[in-house]
């Protein structure tokens, strides 16, 4: 009897969770390899758990009657129960031992028939947990379209939060696969982060499994191809990242250009994702920020449900109650002046100190106190912070627009190609351009808002000395 043949119909549909990976596909021991023995031990047992068990069977005896020659070749033999492959996991934490040797049990002995791609992505996500600074995210803000097309903001509306829309997950996932469906074929992960008030949702993009010839299992590791979305809880703004390896390749061939392109990619699916949030009579739209950070706890700071960047620099004043009300309240306050506030914690010890030193020769001014005026103008521009950020960037990019003679730039009509471009990296960059103040290298009365913090952002385009907001 003749066999029949495999009849493969496209679909709009994204690929499955079960979908798998072979288990001797080398690029699944590097992703292994990331993660800690540890790590690796909390996520098998998490697969063998009695609620997800089903979800990600392990290789048991019943499977190898099916391929009795799977059992011959593998150095681990089949498990006859569940329980049986949770026991040996058991000995492999009680003992020490290299991760090395969880990836061959994992890899060779009870997964041996494949990885699926929900498993693939729960070891991206615990790594990227278990890594905060890997990946660099970029702050989006989402903003209300009214019926006449304008964008309604934070900034505008009383009440940002009664404005925002309502996640269900099933419901979002469904309309952003029919948003980006048309384009590439994708799979998606929506997860909650375990230590962050935020959700993720990690989404993989691939070629049409329907070509020929067929993509290698390679492909579906790709991390060129990842994208991770972060929905911070109630505020108006989410958090994108490419995730993308030294070592990845993108294919910019005509023919698969938008499955593999980076930028391709981010624009698709940040073009899907206010679509896919928006209801009828209730549209949204991503509008840019001007903020970028590896920590997502700045932006969590800086754009997220807390106050924002309402209270950095100079106003930090106020979120530490040294003051009472707001800097637009006129009416009087009872407490010390900020001048008072500074001059105390600069020198505690010294209150009823009179300002007269003897040793101070008429007509000059001592060292120390041209370094209280000193500490007390950078604790104006740069707030009671202290010398670091709680809310630290790792990287601010700067371009200025103003040529170096001011004639000019009257005559200057195009004034997007700048003239200087800065770039100021390291572990907190605002604290230390803080502390080149502190010493004296910078004057921090003549610094603008955008490098003491006060307008939390990490790219900036200068013109006449002004930051330009952009909107894209």
């Amino acid at each position: 009897m003749a066999r029949s043949k495999t009849i493969r119909a496209p679909t709009t549909a994204s690929l499955p969770n079960t979908l798998r990976i072979p288990s001797s596909t080398p690029s699944l021991i590097k992703s292994f390899a990331r993660l800690s023995r540890q790590a690796l031990l909390d996520l098998v047992f998490q697969w063998l758990d009695d609620r997800n068990a089903q979800l990600f069977p392990p290789y048991l005896e019943q499977d190898e009657a099916e391929n009795p020659d799977d059992d011959e070749l593998s150095p681990y033999p089949a498990a006859e129960t569940i329980e049986d492959v949770r026991n040996a996991y058991q000995d492999l934490q009680d003992r020490k031992g290299g991760k090395r040797e969880v990836i061959d049990r994992i890899l060779e002995g009870d997964w041996r028939h494949g990885i699926t791609l929900r498993q693939l992505a729960m070891v991206d996500i615990r790594y990227m947990e278990d890594h905060p600074a890997s990946l660099r995210w970029t702050a989006f803000e989402l903003s209300r379209i009214g019926i006449d097309g304008t964008r309604s903001t934070g900034a505008t509306i009383p009440d940002a939060s009664a404005c925002l829309p309502r996640i269900h997950a099933a419901t979002f996932l469904s309309n952003l696969q029919q948003q980006i469906s048309p384009l590439v074929k994708a799979h998606y992960h929506l997860v909650r982060s375990s230590s962050l008030p935020l959700t993720f949702l990690r989404i993989f993009v691939t070629n049409s499994p329907y070509q020929y010839p067929r993509q290698s299992p390679e492909a579906l590791t790709d991390s060129s191809r990842l994208m991770y979305v972060a929905f911070p809880d109630s505020c108006p703004f989410i958090y994108t990242s490419m995730a993308t390896s030294p070592g990845a390749k993108s294919n910019t061939s005509t023919n698969h250009a938008v499955a593999t392109d980076a930028r391709s990619l981010q624009r698709i699916v940040r073009d899907a994702l206010p679509k896919a949030l928006s209801r009828p009579q209730e549209r949204y739209a991503l509008r840019a920020t001007s903020l970028t950070a590896k920590n997502l706890q700045a932006l969590l700071a800086l754009r997220g449900p807390g106050r924002s960047n309402g209270a950095n620099g100079a106003f930090s004043i106020f979120a530490d109650a040294v003051l009472e009300g707001s800097p637009l309240d006129p009416r009087p306050s009872d407490t010390v002046s900020p001048e008072e506030h500074f001059h105390q914690e600069s020198d505690p010890g010294k209150e009823n100190e009179s300002e007269d030193d003897s040793n101070t020769i008429k007509g000059t001014e001592p060292a120390s106190h041209i370094a209280k005026k000193r500490k007390l103008a950078v604790h104006s521009r740069f707030g009671t912070s202290g010398t670091l950020s709680s809310a630290p960037l790792d990287r601010l990019d700067v371009r200025l627009l103003d040529p170096a003679n001011d004639e000019d730039d009257e005559h200057d009509v195009d004034r997007t190609q700048p003239t200087v471009s800065l770039s100021f990296a390291g572990s907190d960059v605002i604290s230390g351009i803080r502390k080149l103040a502190e010493l004296g290298v910078v004057e921090p009365e003549r610094m603008p808002s955008w490098m003491t913090g006060e307008d939390a952002v990490s790219v900036a385009v200068v013109h006449r000395g002004k930051r330009i907001i952009k909107d894209g």
